[in-house]
C-alpha cells in the first residue's frame, strides 16, 4: 500500500468515526458516513464497497434521518450541544470504549464509545433540567423522545459503520 493510499484509507476511517460520533449532537452523521463510503468506493473502483452496499447504506441513512425527523415532529426536541455536554460525551465515549473493548474487541470499541457518549450527554442534560424551575423543564415525554431519537439515529450510524468496515476488512 502506497503512502497516498494509506493516507486516504486513514482519512476514510476517521470520517466514518466522526460521522458515528457526530450523531450524538444531532448532526447528520449517517449522511457523512454514506458520502465517505461513496467516495471510497469510487476511489477504489468499487472493489471493497460495491453498489449493493452503497444501496443498503442509502436506505439506512434515509431511514435514520426520517426517524429523527418524525421524532422532532412529534414533539421531541434536540439535545443541545453545550460545552459541558460535549465534554461529558467525549469522556463517556472514551470510558465506554475502554470498558467494552476487552470483551467485544472492535465492535466493543464502537458500541462502548456510542453508549458512553449517549450516557454522558444524557447525564448533563438531566442535570441541566433539574436546575430549571419546574415550569421551564421539559416533560418526561419530550426527554424520552429526545433520547430515543438520539439512540435510534446513533444505532443506525453504528450499523452503517459496521457494514462498511466489515466490507473493507473481509
Amino acid at each position: 500500500m502506497s503512502p497516498l493510499e494509506a493516507t486516504g484509507f486513514t482519512a476514510f476511517i476517521l470520517i466514518v468515526l466522526l460521522g458515528l460520533f457526530s450523531t450524538l449532537f444531532g448532526f447528520p452523521g449517517t449522511v457523512l458516513i454514506l458520502g465517505a463510503s461513496i467516495v471510497f468506493a469510487l476511489a477504489t473502483g468499487f472493489q471493497a464497497i460495491g453498489l449493493k452496499i452503497i444501496f443498503i447504506l442509502i436506505l439506512i441513512s434515509v431511514a435514520a434521518e426520517s426517524l429523527e425527523f418524525l421524532m422532532g415532529v412529534t414533539g421531541a426536541g434536540r439535545i443541545g450541544s453545550s460545552r459541558g455536554g460535549t465534554t461529558a460525551s467525549l469522556t463517556g465515549a472514551v470510558i465506554g470504549a475502554v470498558l467494552l473493548t476487552p470483551f467485544f474487541f472492535g465492535l466493543g470499541t464502537l458500541t462502548g464509545g456510542l453508549l458512553g457518549g449517549i450516557s454522558g450527554l444524557l447525564m448533563v442534560e438531566i442535570n441541566s433540567q433539574l436546575k430549571l424551575k419546574p415550569a421551564a423543564r421539559d416533560s418526561y415525554k419530550t426527554l424520552l423522545g429526545r433520547v430515543m431519537g438520539l439512540f435510534a439515529k446513533s444505532f443506525f450510524a453504528l450499523i452503517m459503520a459496521v457494514i462498511v468496515l466489515t466490507a473493507i476488512y473481509s
